[in-house]
């Protein structure tokens, strides 16, 4: 009972699709056909799930061995397989009890030499032979220096490229065991293989072991343009069967949607199967361009050579060390022949008139003039971008800073021509020398030994300017002028600082990179083979891979890897051309044969063995939740507990006030100083605290309210007005009468910001009216409103008249009936203008103390009954007619746009 319950439980997560079979054969046989022979559901169920796996393992050998063996699609690798073909033919009874002697013990059938004679091999593993796979990539950090220097040691396609593979590998960790219970790769189980399959990468995954929400994979990276029989292989998974319209001889076509005769038996006859056409994984599209067709003409290398020189002044202005170093009294006298005009710089092996831009031919040479003349302009202005001011760091001509620029320009140029071994002319030496000093090594002679007075000057200077002159030199392809501005290109350099990853490929650093997805790379790669030495400029763009995943018959994956171990191993077959890896597309012999392990095969890149669990992938998590754990049970009751708080707490504030906060929406200008981008819930907030106020006495709390705003409260509340329209609850004649006096506050203030000359009497007006409380009304808006307007028209026509020629002078009425419209659409409220077809006329300099009053006579509140209503009515009128100065607040309609200049004078004559 013991062991039957372990290997049933253990099957249920290796195999769990098969489960279904295996319990339902049990429950139909024991129960209906032979019920006397049933020793218990258990045992039962425990023998039938033994059997079904040997029955499955026998089909899947007769699969490949009969697609192996198949005449027509036969593919002869040599000599040998012509005759072998022929006396295999006998011998097909043998084979098919052979192949049942291989289901029962579990051992693979592989083919001799790689023809149709089957032979069977010795007992292996059913799930892996596991060994230690940590494959070893060459780059700096496990090599001598001595073999960097003498050559490079990544100069390897497999090695450089191994670094996809294990990318990818880390991309699967993640994704790949929720891809499968998601059914992306179809139906699986513990051992089977698959091929993903793309333009450039090309993987063969192995899935160990299957648990319960985890997965055991290997992956193992095949080369990225391989042998002309692994392209055949690959370009037959790729082409599709849609376009053959084949029946034995014929042609007449199929059925839409359907494949044709000939197609259908094809894929018959094949031990794989596309799964999945599209599966999307995060990776790098690879763009690789040849450095000497870039190169080959001398302007192409004089643009590369002036990058290289601006990079190398852009790197040293901005570096944090730049001030020590135009200070330091030993460093500036190793550079005293660089401050010198008549200074010539000559070295016909390292400059050329053909790639340096200030080069003098007269002289032969450059000099400080000619460098001045070419780079001058990118001095200052990478000058000018520093942090600290720019009255601290002079660039003038006869500057320190110029005399530094000077030199490291020239001992940039100078190692670079030291690496090409001093033959500027030739190609080949250009590209090596720049491949050398792209790998950071750089041959300093003897007059630029003032350079190792801080070695800095030479690591973060000199070394990342050659890098950044590739870069730049790249994309100056696309858009060849635009370089040109000093102000983009020093961007430019700033953004691919930042974002792009430049180094060598031996670097540890690339392989960081890669591996933490950074968004793009480039490098520098020389690439040696089979005599081919050349330079390719690598490009790497972090985006999206499309693959074809492949479903493989894992026993042909068997037989073939037992075969290649016998011929290799055993008998000592060392021809690299032998027949047993040629091109057979219906097993893809090649692309499996060459996936073993070495020496048997000669795969990029094998994988530890790698776990995948169910909890990394993304989208699944949004699916499945996650695991329920104790932390994530405590966190779910401690987040409930924290919103009903919220809850309970919001309703506690906002029960006692509610009538306040549905009848009092005018916002409040003073006090919260809150800016335009802060809550509805501060503008509503204070409201509903001052409801309390009003309620007990209306004037008293407008006196405290007024003498609570101050003017720099107003104009900040202006300012949040003119920016956010009012969130007001009110609505009728009170939202009316409201907008009209936040209109007439925002054109008041746009105007007094207008007219310099009557901020004087606008200061008086103010104080005047700030030292005086506004009254509060209570009910009956519109008609007090009215009232008072009336009142104060009748009352101060002879200061507005007054005022109106003091601002406006003639054309009085029209252009205060202008600017007061244009103001208003200016401040924000072009919306509540239209809205109510009237603009905003404002008649003398104190009008921002009026709007506070009106706003006021707007606000609600409670009186205690009818008779005291009226008496506080006429009360308050009295004192905002007796206490308001030069103001009049008026609102005329879209065709008073229209008046002349005597109707405006008529109408104010009327008014007086």
């Amino acid at each position: 009972m013991i062991i039957a319950g372990m290997k049933l439980l253990r099957t249920s997560f290796c195999n769990p699709v098969y489960q279904f079979i295996n319990l339902s054969f049990t429950v139909i046989f024991f129960h209906f056909d032979y019920k006397d022979i049933s020793e218990s559901f258990l045992l039962d169920f425990f023998m039938v799930s033994i059997l079904f796996s040997k029955l499955g393992d026998l089909l899947h050998k007769l699969q490949f061995v009969l697609t192996y063996v198949a005449p027509w699609q036969m593919a002869w690798g040599s000599s040998f397989h012509v005759f072998a073909q022929l006396f295999a033919i006998p011998h097909s009874a043998m084979l098919f009890f052979q192949t049942i002697a291989t289901s029962i013990f579990s051992t693979p059938l592989s083919p001799f030499l790689g023809s149709v004679i089957f032979i069977t091999s010795y007992v292996r593993p059913v799930k892996f032979w596991e060994k230690n796979y940590n494959t070893r990539r060459v780059d700096n950090s496990n090599t001598r220096l001595a073999v960097q220097i003498e050559r490079d040691p990544g100069n390897d396609d497999n090695n450089l490229n191994s670094i996809f593979y294990e990318h990818l590998t880390r991309t699967l960790q993640e994704s790949l065991c929720g891809d499968l219970v998601l059914g992306r790769w179809g139906n699986y189980s513990s051992g089977d293989c698959f091929i993903l399959a793309s333009d450039d990468l090309n993987a063969f995954v192995h899935l160990i072991e299957i648990g319960n929400g985890l997965v055991t994979f290997q992956l193992r990276g095949l080369e990225f343009r391989g042998t002309y029989c692994q392209q055949r292989e690959v370009e037959a998974i790729m082409e599709g069967d849609e376009e053959d319209r084949g029946c034995c001889c014929c042609k007449p076509g199929h059925l839409p949607h359907l494949l044709s005769c000939n197609a259908a038996f094809h894929l018959r006859w094949l031990t794989w199967e596309i799964t999945q056409t599209q599966y999307i994984l995060e990776g790098y599209s690879i763009l690789d361009n040849n450095a000497a067709t870039m190169l080959q003409v001398f302007d192409l290398r004089r643009i590369l050579i002036r990058y290289y020189i601006k990079s190398i002044i852009y790197y040293m202005v901005t570096s944090p060390k730049l001030l020590s170093w135009i200070k330091n009294e030993s460093l500036l006298k190793s550079l005293q022949p660089f401050a010198k005009w008549h200074y010539i710089e000559r070295d016909l092996a390292m400059f050329n008139i053909n790639i340096d831009d200030d080069y003098v031919p007269c002289l032969q040479g450059i000099t400080r003039a000619s460098f001045c003349n070419v780079y001058l302009e990118w001095i200052q202005h990478c000058a000018r971008k520093r942090q600290e001011p720019s009255t601290t760091l002079d660039s003038d001509e006869d500057s320190p800073l110029v005399t530094l620029s000077f030199a490291l320009c020239t001992l940039g140029r100078r190692a670079l021509g030291t690496a090409a071994h001093n033959m500027a002319i030739s190609l080949d030496s250009f590209l090596y020398g720049l491949h050398v000093l792209f790998k950071g090594d750089f041959r300093i002679t003897a007059r630029d030994e003032w350079v190792f007075a801080d070695m800095d000057l030479l690591h973060k200077v000199v070394a990342p300017a050659i890098r950044m002159s590739l870069k730049l030199h790249q994309d100056q392809f696309t858009c060849p002028d635009e370089y040109e501005d000093p102000a983009v290109l020093y961007e430019a350099i700033q953004s691919f600082e930042k974002k792009v990853v430049i180094c060598h490929e031996g670097d540890p650093a690339w392989r960081g990179a890669v591996l933490s997805n950074k968004e793009e790379l480039l490098t520098l790669r020389h690439v040696v083979d089979e005599g081919a030495d050349e330079y390719k400029v690598i490009m790497l763009h972090r985006s999206f891979l499309s693959f074809k995943v492949i479903k493989v018959n894992k026993e042909c994956v068997r037989g073939l890897w037992a075969g290649q171990q016998q011929e290799l191993i055993f008998l000592r077959n060392r021809n690299p051309e032998r027949g047993s890896i040629q091109n057979n597309k219906q097993v893809l012999r090649n692309l499996i044969n060459s996936s073993c392990d070495q020496p048997l095969g000669y795969p990029m890149y094998v994988s530890p063995l790698t776990t995948s669990y169910l909890g990394t992938h993304r989208q699944l998590k949004n699916i499945w939740g996650g695991p329920i754990t104790l932390d994530r049970i405590r966190t779910w009751f401690w987040t409930k507990w924290v919103r009903m708080r919220k809850d309970c707490n919001a309703r506690q504030h906002s029960g006692g006030n509610i009538e306040d906060v549905d009848g009092g929406g005018a916002p409040t200008t003073g006090g919260n100083n809150a800016p335009s981008g802060g809550s509805q819930e501060s503008s509503a907030e204070q409201p509903r605290k001052g409801g309390a106020q009003h309620g007990v006495s209306s004037c008293e709390g407008t006196q405290r309210t007024g003498r609570r705003k101050g003017r720099s409260q107003s104009v900040q509340a202006h300012s949040a007005l003119s920016q956010r329209p009012p969130m007001l609850s009110s609505s009728g004649p009170i939202l009316e009468s409201r907008q009209t006096f936040l209109q007439t506050s925002t054109s008041v203030h746009e105007l007094a910001q207008r007219l310099s000359g009557s901020r004087l009497s606008l200061h008086a007006s103010a104080t005047s009216l700030h030292s005086q409380p506004p009254p509060v009304t209570t009910t009956g808006h519109l008609s007090v409103r009215e009232r008072a307007e009336a009142l104060i028209r009748s009352s101060l026509g002879s200061s507005t008249s007054s005022t109106l020629s003091f601002l406006f002078g003639k054309r009085s009425f029209s252009s205060a009936l202008v600017i007061s419209g244009l103001s208003a659409a200016e401040g924000g409220n072009t919306s509540d203008t239209q809205s109510s077809s009237s603009v905003n006329i404002v008649m003398g300099p104190s009008a921002r103390a009026a709007s506070q009053a009106t706003r006021h006579l707007s606000e609600p509140c409670e009186p205690p009954d009818a008779t005291e209503q009226g008496q506080l009515h006429d009360r308050c009128l009295a004192e905002a007619v007796a206490d308001t100065l030069g103001v009049v607040c008026r609102r005329a309609s879209q065709e008073d746009m229209g008046l002349d200049d005597t109707a405006s004078q008529q109408s104010v004559s009327d008014e007086q």
